[in-house]
């Protein structure tokens, strides 16, 4: 009878240890994040578009294109944070861009918030963890990268630094972890994209799961106090981006110049979503690529000239143009490629994705504004959403549906769009659908009190 049991014993042992070996590895996660980038700026989602992006073009066509995408702020500081807590500003309290030297290296976001890495962490096959490129969160000790949930980091505190001299405010503001990094010369794109190709290559060979996090501060516009003394101000590209469209790197044009930066930022791309091929991982990582905003459209000679069409104004407002961005999201076998999703989400979302696919739990006592997005991106279900809120400064918004209400301000009457109809919100229709600006409202009223 002992003779038995043992041989049971190890007959368990042996199918459990079989079952382990043919269970599917947990998929690798890759989010990555332009800075600033219009919702027009892309060929695959505005053919007219003078950019070329031949990479994005061909992710495009590989993945799922999301048309009705949110970022959950029009800002880059705010929205950042949304992603990688999964909750709105006014719960995470992160509401307002980080202001110059003293705020992008204070706490900026409350070290009690969870962010991706961290629940990653938890799961049963624990993810190793990198973030290479913007981070914008606050860099005070404690709020650093690999304080907060990663173990690798090379990237900036800012919301902005020259693209070859990693200058900000006059400080140099490039980083390995929490020391500096001095890297004078290399093009910020590319640094950041081969951080991330090392970072992949060698824990794909570990076969570790893992999870890159890659926000590129491309392409945000040139700021002049982030020059060195008599630098000029203007967009910075390499010599190769300018050469493929036959330009020379002393090219006057903003526009063009624009495009050059842009087209480095694909090309970069291009080198990333490579070595997952090279790596062997391509059909077992989740891929997600937006812009954290859309392009800022102040009116800046020079500055603001991104292009969101068909969507109106840009950044730092609650009209489509600031907060529907460019995004993608590709998992061979379980994404279609080149279907057009239309039901919204937004980036909040992705948390709660990232927990699904590590099969991670996240904290209790937490309220998150993500829901699950997988079932939209795989299975072709409906929204998890009922409605969407967004408020930064004094612009605010409610999306229920197809339905629209924006303000500019507090004190001017809500305006009603149907996005169904009319994404570039041309047609007020509060005047005729007065009932329905009334339902939203109270929508709106409600987000509020569940603050």
């Amino acid at each position: 009878m002992k003779c038995s049991k043992t041989i049971w014993l190890l007959f368990l042992v042996c199918l459990a240890a079989c079952q382990s070996a043919f269970a599917d590895p947990p998929p690798n996660i890759l989010i990555i994040t332009a800075d600033n980038l219009g919702y027009g700026d892309l060929p695959c989602f505005n053919p007219k578009s003078p950019i070329l992006a031949p990479r994005l073009d061909r992710l495009a066509a590989e993945s799922a294109k999301l048309t009705s995408f949110y970022t959950a702020s029009p800002t880059c500081t705010v929205s950042r944070a949304c992603l990688l807590t999964g909750r709105i500003p006014q719960r995470h309290g992160l509401v307002n861009q980080l202001p110059g030297l003293t705020g992008n290296y204070g706490v900026g976001l409350k070290p009690k918030e969870t962010l991706i890495p961290q629940v990653l962490k938890t799961a049963s096959v624990p993810y190793v963890t990198g973030c290479f490129g913007k981070w914008n969160i606050g860099f005070a000790e404690g709020s650093r990268p690999t304080e907060r949930g990663f173990d690798e980091f090379i990237g900036h505190a800012s919301g902005n630094i020259d693209y070859y001299h990693h200058i900000y405010s006059g400080k140099h503001d490039l980083f390995n972890g929490v020391d500096e990094l001095h890297a004078d010369g290399a093009y910020s794109t590319d640094l950041f994209a081969d951080s991330a190709i090392d970072f992949i290559a060698r824990h794909s060979a570990e076969k570790r799961p893992w999870f890159c996090y890659l926000p590129f501060n491309a392409p945000h516009f040139p700021s002049a106090r982030n020059k060195k003394p008599g630098q000029p101000n203007r967009w910075q590209a390499p010599d190769i981006a300018f050469g493929k469209y036959d330009l020379s790197p002393d090219e006057t044009d903003p526009y063009k110049r624009y495009c050059a930066v842009v087209t480095a930022l694909d090309t970069a791309i291009g080198r990333v979503l490579d070595v997952l091929s090279d790596a062997d991982v391509s059909d077992n990582t989740f891929v997600f690529f937006y812009s954290d905003n859309g392009a800022f459209l102040l009116g800046r000679d020079g500055i603001d000239i991104g292009s969101n069409d068909p969507l109106r104004s840009g950044g730092v407002t609650c009209w489509e143009g600031g907060l529907r961005v460019a995004a993608l999201a590709r998992w061979p076998g379980r994404i279609k490629a080149g279907i057009e999703i239309s039901e919204p989400f937004w980036s909040p979302d992705l948390m709660v994705a990232c927990a699904e696919l590590a099969e991670a739990d996240l904290p209790d006592g937490v309220v998150f504004d993500g829901k699950n997005p997988l079932p939209l991106l795989t299975e072709g279900a409906k929204s998890p959403h009922d409605s969407f809120y967004f408020k930064f400064r004094k612009h605010a918004a409610v999306r229920r549906g197809d339905w629209k209400i924006v303000r500019a301000d507090p004190d001017q009457p809500w305006q009603l769009f149907n996005l169904a109809n009319d994404r570039a919100e041309t047609l007020n229709l509060s005047t005729q659908h007065s009932s329905t600006v009334h339902d939203l409202v109270k929508t709106f009223a409600d987000w509020e009190r569940s603050f």
